[in-house]
């Protein structure tokens, strides 16, 4: 007979899991803390193209002109959701899978957190001189006064205490049992990293009601004019996925003034040093009105919306006139700055003109603003924000605007395809340079333009995030909780105390410290020199003499 196996042999095979199995792994899978770290991970990951590429939901204009700019990867892009990414399916997967783990993960280790602060220290190793720190001495004390010293030691410090007696069992001959002391402490080290991992899930829960119920808008207000919180009075409005035009904060403010002021002097000419904005608000139609001042970052709140003041600039006050001499349009058009000094741009657009045959002939003025002008060889320029020499440069056209066409216009551009533009006598482009209470002439008896005057806007943020407070209070919890168990050690102390050959106790210290801190040593050694004084060794050895570290 042969001793080697057959090789028809089958090769053993463990038991299926079966598909009640398989989804206990899967989901054992899913809520450990690697899957947690590995999904936070990809989600950061899947957070890099929102920063990337122009977003409809926050940057629509950019997110136009990028699809002008690249037709071709226009259409990869719009498959993949990168217009929208933290509104694509791929992102929530990513975000619910977190949300899973990180919930699978935690609700059982706060279980077992509560079930060990409910449990008793564990009892004393048998070995004790195999623990890293251990030190022991012979006292005249006798057993049980020695262990009374030993549990207040423990107890001042607030250690969690489990208490052996020694007594001896009654009725038996047993000789006395060991009798001793456990002490645990550090437990806020394990709380504190709970906490954090809770925190973290707390930011989930407010990142999540944040993208259901928060909005955002931007509104320009001209000085005098007046705005209420409703989704159409919005230049840019943003609304969760989850809020109707009746969920928005019932308030309305008018901007009653304006004010900048700027360093006049010195290598900072020009730098902004105050802006403020005065309004008075009222929380409900017809309701009393209050007066307020909005400054950068000291925002208005109403009934938790907040209104920032985030930008400002000029709105020339222009009269346009018609051919028949009919005031076409009249008012205040805001101007774009372009750069620091509030070199702005604008247009002028006056659909209802005529021309001097009484036919219409719409009008459009493409400006230039400059608060503080100087004309130099490289053309026109401002030379400081403050409006101390202001000037408007204007560039005439007359004919189609294109308002009747049926599509939306920017108010900030003048489509001028369908327009001609004013010459004068020699064929060259008419425009005029125009300070307050000028009069632009058009040729042909067109109309007129007047610069009346000259005011101020401002662009207001108004943001209504039901989960800040959530966040906030996640946040600081994580810094607490991450602080905790970053600096809060676990450590166990055990004292045995049994009784020495003849009269007396042998007390014996020993200490484990779950991190190996070096402070474990310092903690044992001043434990023990206070037992010390309360119960003297019998001999005249140190402490530092009497500390044992014997190998297994």
């Amino acid at each position: 007979m042969s001793s080697a196996p057959r090789e028809d042999a089958a090769e053993p095979s463990g038991p299926r899991l079966g598909l009640l199995g398989w989804l206990r792994w899967m989901w054992r899978t899913l809520t450990s803390m690697r899957t947690a770290l590995v999904l936070l991970l990809l989600l950061s990951l899947a957070a890099i193209p929102g920063s990337l590429v122009p977003q409809d939901s926050s940057q629509a204009a950019q997110a136009a002109a990028f699809r002008a700019k690249h037709p071709d990867l226009t259409p990869v892009y719009e498959k993949l959701g990168l217009f929208h990414v933290y509104s694509s399916p791929w992102f929530a997967a990513v975000y619910l899978l977190l949300f899973l783990s990180l919930g699978g993960c935690i609700l059982p280790r706060c279980a077992q957190f509560v079930r060990s602060l409910r449990a008793r220290p564990p009892a004393a190793p048998r070995r004790l001189d195999r623990l890293p720190e251990h030190t022991r001495w012979t006292s005249a004390c006798p057993p049980d006064e020695a262990l009374d010293a030993a549990t207040r030691a423990l107890r001042t410090r607030r250690f969690r205490l489990r208490v052996e007696s020694g007594e001896p069992d009654e009725g038996t001959d047993r000789p006395p049992r060991e009798s001793g002391v456990a002490g645990e402490k550090g437990y806020l080290r394990e709380a504190g990293n709970l906490l954090f991992h809770l925190a973290l899930f707390g930011l989930l829960v407010a990142l999540a009601v944040g993208g259901l119920f928060s909005t955002t808008g931007q509104v320009l207000v001209v000085e005098g004019d007046s705005f209420t919180n409703t989704a159409t009075q919005y230049d840019d409005f943003q609304p969760g996925k989850l809020v109707s035009d009746d969920d928005l904060t019932p308030f309305g403010f008018r901007l009653n003034d304006f004010s900048g002021t700027y360093q006049r002097t010195g290598p900072q000419r020009g730098t902004p040093t105050s802006f403020q904005a005065r309004v008075r608000y009222t929380q409900a139609t017809g309701g009393p009105g209050r007066d307020v001042t909005i400054r950068v970052n000291h925002p208005l709140q109403v009934d938790g919306s907040k209104v920032y003041l985030v930008g400002h600039g000029y709105a020339p006050q222009v009269t346009v006139r018609d051919g028949k001499g009919d005031i076409a349009w009249s008012g205040a058009v805001p101007f774009l700055p372009q750069d620091s000094f509030i070199r702005s741009t604008g247009v002028i657009k006056a659909p209802d003109a005529r021309d001097r045959n009484g036919k219409p002939d719409q009008l459009g003025f493409t400006g230039l603003f400059l608060p503080t002008v100087n004309l130099s060889a490289g053309g026109w320029s401002s030379i400081y924000p403050g409006a101390d020499n202001p000037v408007l440069v204007l560039t005439a056209y007359h004919g189609d605007i294109g308002l009747d066409a049926g599509v939306p216009q920017s108010v900030y551009q003048l489509d001028t395809r369908r327009m001609t533009q004013f010459t004068k006598k020699d064929g060259s482009p008419f425009a005029q340079a125009l300070r307050p209470g000028d009069r632009m002439t058009l040729p042909g008896g067109a109309g007129s333009l007047t610069f009346d005057g000259l005011k101020e806007w401002a662009s207001f943020q108004v943001a209504h995030n039901p989960s800040n407070g959530t966040a906030l209070g996640s946040s600081v919890l994580a810094g607490l909780g991450l602080t905790a168990s970053l600096f809060i050690r676990r450590r166990r102390l055990w004292i045995r105390v049994r009784p020495a050959p003849g009269t007396g106790s042998e007390i014996e210290i020993a200490g484990l410290d779950r991190t190996a801190s070096a402070a474990l040593a310092e903690e044992v050694a001043t434990l023990a020199t206070e037992l010390r004084r309360t119960l003297p060794p019998n001999d005249s050895a140190t402490p530092h003499q009497q500390q044992l570290q014997e190998q297994p």
